[in-house]
């Protein structure tokens, strides 16, 4: 009895587990590809600060760059942006991606 009533509990809980992801995964993917990369046609600063060596300062004037001149074509236009230099563009350059433009 005690052995059902375990084993009812450990799929109870991986359930709710396996919910609990996909409920997280939808949440993050509103400026991601399909693959997880941020867009950067799309990604709000939020998300772009998230990213390694990037902080509010750097998102902020990638979405400020993006609204006046248009969205990126490639992922290198961030290279236009001051305080962007190849160091940083080569650490996040994985996990970018580049819709529309």
């Amino acid at each position: 009895m005690k052995s059902r009533i375990l084993q009812w509990s450990y799929r109870v809980l991986l359930v709710v587990f396996l919910l609990s992801l996909v409920l997280s995964g939808a949440a993050f993917a509103e400026g991601q590809d399909v693959k997880g990369k941020v867009d950067i046609n799309q990604a709000t600063v939020q998300e772009l600060a998230k990213l390694p060596g990037l902080g509010k300062k750097k998102a902020e004037a990638i979405v400020m760059y993006r609204n006046e001149k248009g969205d990126f074509s490639a992922v290198e236009d961030l290279l236009k942006i001051d305080g962007i230099g190849k160091k940083t563009l080569e650490k996040i350059r994985g996990s970018l991606t580049v819709t529309g433009g």
